[in-house]
């Protein structure tokens, strides 16, 4: 089967003389190179992902329903297609990475919402813009769990964490730069008898067309076949992730292990600790630039006001990841970002100066962006074999953005400007997320008790030395 055969191809046979030369290598400086070799190009992608998919945001304060005859209802329901799409294809498409390569499928989407991206530019009325938004998500939809699950097939599981987080931060990058992007090409109006709006999807969606294409060159598949390690460094990353986790074994796709992620409440626990991330999230990247807007400022002013609170987000996302992975804890620092974000609601409901109101976004995604990445890349470090966790990452990234479907409907014209409604369901899943996490992170202590204390050791009955059983094995051991 094709599956096998991937399999096999993933985790290439290693002679015993490279195993033993490996001992000379300095883990230190492979990691910097790893890292050098992996994460910029995919943290690439996912800057263009988010800046592709939130770019809507600029665009209708550039007059894109103004020009497709839209009303503030019919915008959001554009919106709500774009996550209908992301959560009904994103198990699918993990799913098709696994019976793939990296390599061919991560570009390929790419490439396709790249192209959709552009034709959105060019669309003329409002059943063009849902059919677009629609499969734009459907496009989108495998690449971050697709990634996360990719990442754990090269890294150990206690530096996972770190790297799923940096690669994450391009989403809060990509919403300083759509800001200064969509200022600058605001200015085009007119150019081709094109509005400023238009320009926005079309520019950028061209810029994702091209990096596809090169993708193609600069995104690898695992360590057995990356061009460029040597067989020393190869033997070397099977012996580390041997020893740590799953991914060096020989598994091959088997639906029991899909059943499996669907049957774990640890899993679904995950699923909800991002779902109650996924409507402050999405609204705040999709409605910011109307937000500030709605507090007095021009269209062009809104566009490069909504660069500082990503940009703090930036910053923060980076430095809760790199504290979190030193501490090896990620609960407390989820509560924590969440805990920032708060006030910051608070703030824009109760206070209607538009100085005072402009803080409390600052807050809100200096807060929800360290706490999403974070969440993001807890089950890549908890969830064990390679089938459920690659299910378990597009189930918890399908399931969660259903907090983005409701989340898409909450800020409505008439609620303008105080956005009342959809400002008081964001403080709820925040708090929500505090209560999911602390439940979570319980949950997964009291397990790791019962195994310190012998209650699973029964489950190795009748096993062989080697056997393997997932995240079920009492030897596995869950990050808090």
């Amino acid at each position: 089967m094709a599956s096998e055969k991937k399999t096999e191809e993933l985790q290439a046979p290693l002679e015993a003389s490279s195993i033993n030369d490996s001992a000379t290598i300095n883990e230190r400086k492979l990691l910097r190179k790893l890292d050098l070799r992996l994460l910029p190009a995919l943290t690439l992608l996912y800057l263009l992902s988010f800046l592709d998919r939130s770019n809507v945001a600029n665009a209708r304060i550039e007059g894109l329903t103004t020009d497709l005859h839209m009303t503030g209802d019919q915008y959001l329901t554009g919106l709500t297609l774009y996550f209908i799409g992301y959560v009904l294809f994103e198990v699918p498409c993990n799913i098709a990475l696994k019976r793939t390569s990296p390599k061919a499928w991560l570009p390929t989407l790419t490439l396709i919402w790249g192209i959709i991206s552009t034709l959105m530019g060019t669309t003329g009325s409002y059943p063009g813009f849902l059919v677009v938004r629609f499969f734009l998500g459907v496009a989108e939809s495998g690449l971050f769990p697709g990634v996360v699950y990719y990442l754990s097939m090269w890294y150990k599981r206690n530096e996972q964490h770190y790297r799923v987080a940096l690669f994450f931060s391009a989403a809060s990058l990509a919403g300083a730069f759509g800001g200064v992007l969509a200022w600058g090409i605001a200015h085009m109006k007119g150019v081709g008898d094109y509005n400023g709006w238009r320009w926005i999807f079309i520019l950028e969606g061209l810029l994702t067309v091209a990096v596809s294409v090169a993708a193609y060159f600069f995104v690898y598949n695992y360590p057995a076949t990356a061009e460029f390690l040597s067989d020393d460094e190869r033997a070397f990353i099977h012996q580390r992730l041997k020893d740590d986790s799953d991914a060096t074994r020989n598994e091959g796709f088997r639906w029991s292990n899909v059943r499996k992620a669907l049957a774990d409440p640890k899993v679904w626990l995950y699923r909800l600790g991002f779902h109650t991330m996924s409507l402050p999230l999405y609204t705040l990247s999709l409605f910011l630039p109307t937000i500030i807007k709605a507090l007095g400022y021009s269209a062009a002013r809104a566009q490069l006001l909504s660069v500082p609170p990503y940009a703090l987000a930036f910053i923060l996302t980076i430095s809760f990841a790199v504290v979190s992975e030193r501490l090896r804890t990620r609960a407390p620092f989820i509560a924590a970002s969440s805990a920032i974000a708060i006030p910051g609601y608070i703030i824009l409901l109760t206070c209607p100066q538009p100085g005072v109101s402009y803080f409390g976004t600052i807050l809100a995604a200096a807060g929800i962006y360290p706490a999403t990445a974070l969440i993001l890349a807890w089950p890549a470090n908890n969830v064990s074999g390679q089938t459920k966790r690659a299910t378990a990452n597009a189930m918890q990234i399908s399931i969660g953005n259903l907090g983005a479907v409701l989340g898409t409907q909450l800020y409505r014209t008439e609620s303008s400007p105080r956005f009342f409604l959809g400002h008081a369901f964001a403080l709820g899943y925040l708090i929500a997320n505090i209560v999911v996490v602390t439940i979570l992170r319980w949950t997964l202590a009291k397990e790791n008790e019962r195994r310190d204390g012998g209650e699973r050791d029964h489950r190795l009955d009748g096993a062989e030395e080697d056997d393997w059983l997932g995240d079920d094995d009492p030897r596995w051991k869950f990050q808090l």
